[in-house]
């Protein structure tokens, strides 16, 4: 038989004691680490994934390595999103990568001492090598899946604060209320165009006061952006009264020749309601 294909025959059959083995060997006091949980539901996922690992990572010496680097990744993905190994600490997670490496590389061992023929030093360096890269590709492709999950994350996260900070108060009989507090970046801007043509649909808003007097600075691209706010209101039949603002912004509007036409312009808030509600 084949000499790789005898080490894949001898890992196939010792997969399942490979898993027993690291899973009984494990270290950990963390309670919050999947790898110390006495839920007999997290510990059988936990074996089950560890054993999916192991069937995966033989196939590189059955002449099916390209199966194994394909399937890995699918593998990765899914101990990325898993939410037991979401709430434990990366290093620990790969303080078990290295584990189940050095695992095998022992049983490879085991293999070339029992073996009747003789195995050469270059053909043990080799399968070294080529389950070291295994393991290590696993590990990178399992932070790469865990870092481009955590972007997903914060960026969803920043997308409600977002439209959490610009929300659209129905005052009186179609009149509503945009206060907008903090600085604006083209970003914010983009998601409160959005987020207040939607809920201006939503809530039937007629009249909207926006009023910038907590906003300090804007720039150039934040200034068009609320002037395109003022015209698409404009489009679904939503008046709009600008106030609060700041000379600063004043000063980039007209360096802009940015006029908000499309709208009524009133020195404050208390002003814009106070006319406008008492002719609604």
């Amino acid at each position: 038989m084949d000499r790789d294909k005898s080490l894949f025959e001898y890992l196939k059959e010792h997969s399942e004691k490979i898993s027993e083995d690291w899973y009984e060997t494990i270290e950990e006091e963390d309670p919050d680490a999947v790898y110390a949980s006495k839920n007999p539901a997290v510990i059988k996922g936990l074996k089950k994934q560890n054993l999916e690992f192991n069937y995966l990572v033989n196939r590189i010496f059955n002449n099916e390595e390209e199966y194994f680097y394909t399937e890995i990744k699918k593998w990765a993905k899914s101990i990325a999103e898993d939410r037991e190994h979401q709430k434990t600490p990366i290093h620990k997670i790969i303080r078990e990568f290295m584990r189940v490496r050095n695992l095998y590389l022992s049983y490879i061992r085991e293999y070339t001492c029992k073996s009747n023929d003789q195995v050469s030093l270059e053909r043990m360096e080799e399968w070294r090598d080529r389950m070291t890269r295994a393991v290590d590709h696993a590990l990178t492709l399992f932070v790469e899946e865990t870092f481009l999950l955590s972007e997903r994350q914060i960026r969803s996260q920043k997308d409600m604060i977002n439209e959490l900070s610009s929300p659209v108060i129905v005052l009186h009989k179609g009149a509503a209320l945009l206060p907008l507090i903090g600085d604006i970046d083209t970003e914010r801007a983009r998601i409160i165009m959005d987020s207040t043509l939607f809920q201006c649909m939503e809530k039937q808003v007629t009249h909207l006061f926006l009023d910038l007097s907590g906003v300090l600075i804007i720039d150039t691209m934040v200034a068009q952006q609320l002037s395109h706010l003022m015209t698409g209101l404009k489009l679904i039949g939503v008046e709009t009264t600008i106030s609060g603002i700041r000379p600063e912004i004043a000063q980039t509007s007209v360096q802009l020749g940015i006029r908000f036409e499309e709208g009524t312009i009133k020195s404050t808030l208390a002003h814009a309601i106070s006319e406008t509600i008492s002719s609604l």
